[in-house]
């Protein structure tokens, strides 16, 4: 981790020279995801398929973001995200799970980011390219219990991710395309985070139409976490 931190670190260090801001520049938007769950949770030697055993579907995800951009020469700007991912489902164990026999079971995960984001502008005109680090405080938490018997698996961690983000504009069309992405990968573990999208902009508004995908392959402890959320996303923003 130290490793990709230095050399993160190192290539923004470079890169501030190159960093474009004229004005500045604040914005928020909040987004609705309908994604889907799969992957495994395991605790100990105990391992469940969220997706063919516990059955968990959606119950709603929070998104929202907000970031203040600026002229002043070697600081970078800033950006804020806030992701909350919520499924609940009925399901059956095949095998005992930390405790709780086979059978019938409820469940609930939780898995909650907040992100601080220092990046550069790197390009910023009908090409924009954005560099920078990302530090996530990432929380997992998978409840499963039966009438008489229950599981609390956690995970909890405060990451550093390369950020990269870029977007291509469509003369005087108010549309572009763009993608952006957080990742890191260190002793076996990694995570990624990275959507794709169309936008549209009409004075102050931002709306925007994607994908996105969330990777996640994180031990804490004897607690593992090996799950992927992905699907397609719709966003609402103003820029001032």
């Amino acid at each position: 981790m130290r490793k990709l931190t230095l050399a993160v670190g190192s290539s923004l260090i470079l890169a501030t020279p190159f960093a474009q801001a004229d004005i500045v520049g604040l914005g928020a938007s909040v987004s609705y995801w309908d994604s889907d769950l799969s992957g495994n949770v395991a605790n100990g030697d105990n391992a469940v398929d969220v997706d063919d055993e516990l059955r968990l579907k959606d119950d709603g995800n929070a998104n929202a973001s907000i970031y203040l951009e600026h002229p002043v020469p070697l600081l970078p700007n800033v950006r804020l995200a806030y992701t909350l991912i919520q499924q609940s489902g009925n399901g059956a164990l095949d095998s005992q799970y930390d405790g709780v026999d086979a059978g019938d079971v409820r469940s609930e995960l939780d898995l909650e980011q907040l992100d601080l984001t220092l990046y550069y502008e790197i390009l910023d005109n009908w090409v924009n390219l954005d560099l920078g680090l990302t530090v996530r405080d990432f929380s997992g938490e998978l409840l499963v219990q039966n009438a008489a018997q229950s599981s609390v698996t956690k995970a909890d961690a405060i990451l550093p991710l390369g950020y990269v983000a870029a977007r291509f504009d469509l003369p005087l069309t108010g549309v572009s395309v763009g993608a952006e992405g957080n990742f890191i990968a260190f002793d076996g573990d990694s995570m990624r985070d990275f959507n794709v999208y169309g936008q549209y902009s009409i004075s102050l508004l931002q709306l925007r139409a994607g994908y996105r995908q969330i990777a996640v392959d994180y031990e804490d402890g004897s607690d593992v976490f090996d799950v992927k959320i992905d699907g397609p996303f719709i966003s609402a923003g103003v820029t001032f």
